[in-house]
């Protein structure tokens, strides 16, 4: 039997991690071609079909999923054993890449990463991105773990697991130059004041949007904004009253310009960790997960 190719496994892998040739191809930075070519070589090697139709798209064979659960190992070892190789090399310590929902505020990133900063030599590596990009990332294992506002939604092809880091309810903050125009008490006085909020990316959007029709409130919205840190960012100029996790509010206060105008404990934030199915997981992504969950 010839020497087995590592690298038709390899495009093999990514196919199925994308769910299609076309996907692969973006992914790999190569033509379309050349993927279709080294599956096939793949499969000519193997003497069994990998993939077959499935409406407009493709789908492992029997032989195809026998083969993906052995990529999946082998190249969970191989990025594993390339950084071992280079922290044990370079001197460096344990190294964790984490990608970063972009949603998320920035201060709740760092208390969700606390534990594992405490452990001596951790090299942090963060990558902030869009959701759906991140969870493409990790299933590559370019990412040890994703940090999001929302669990992972289920999709056979990615086999990625969410768990519940914790919970924080949402105050409304305001400049000092506002606190005074809203007459009202709160939350009637947000019908007085410009009002900054996350765009629809943010899970926590929805439920916001909610609140207000619950209230009755016809908010005047100043802006949106997709970056958590940008919308705080212009809220603290003056822009307008804006929620955040009640986690920043000892942050937010060391300003003497700005106010706490109200708590909305009916109003939640969420914060997941989503990590790949890994055969040996990552100590420090361990360490990122509640007590009672941790193995």
């Amino acid at each position: 039997m010839a020497p087995f190719n590592y690298r038709h496994l390899y495009y093999f892998w990514v196919v199925a991690k994308e769910g299609g040739m076309g996907r692969a191809a973006a992914r790999l930075e190569v033509a379309v071609q050349t993927v279709s070519a080294q599956v096939r070589e793949l499969e000519q090697s193997l003497g069994y079909a990998l993939f077959k139709p499935a409406g407009r798209g493709i789908a492992l064979t029997e032989a195809g999923q026998a083969a993906m659960t052995h990529a999946d190992q082998i190249f969970q070892l191989g990025e594993q054993l390339v950084a071992a190789v280079r922290e044990a090399a370079t001197g460096q310590g344990v190294r964790l890449a984490v990608g970063i929902s972009d949603g998320l505020p920035k201060l709740v990133v760092r208390h969700l990463l606390q534990p594992a900063l405490q452990e001596p030599g951790v090299r942090l590596l963060c990558h902030e991105d869009e959701f759906d990009r991140l969870l493409g990332d990790l299933a590559l294992h370019r990412l040890d773990a994703v940090l999001s506002d929302r669990p992972a939604p289920a999709n056979p092809n990615l086999r990625l697991y969410s768990h519940h880091l914790g919970e924080a309810p949402l105050a409304w903050f305001v400049p000092a130059a506002l606190a005074g125009k809203g007459a009202r008490r709160f939350p009637a006085c947000l019908a007085q004041l410009p009002v900054l909020l996350p765009t629809g990316h943010a899970a926590v959007r929805p439920r916001l949007d909610q609140w207000f029709e619950r209230h009755g409130l016809r908010p005047r919205i100043a802006g949106e904004f997709e970056d958590s840190a940008l919308l705080a960012a212009f809220g603290r100029s003056g822009m307008g009253a804006f929620p955040a996790s009640r986690w920043m509010r000892e942050e937010l206060l060391k300003d003497p310009a700005m106010r706490l105008l109200g708590e909305t404990p009916e109003l939640v934030e969420h914060f997941y960790l989503i990590s790949a199915e890994r055969r040996i997981h990552h100590p420090l992504v361990q360490k990122l997960l509640p007590a009672d969950k941790q193995r």
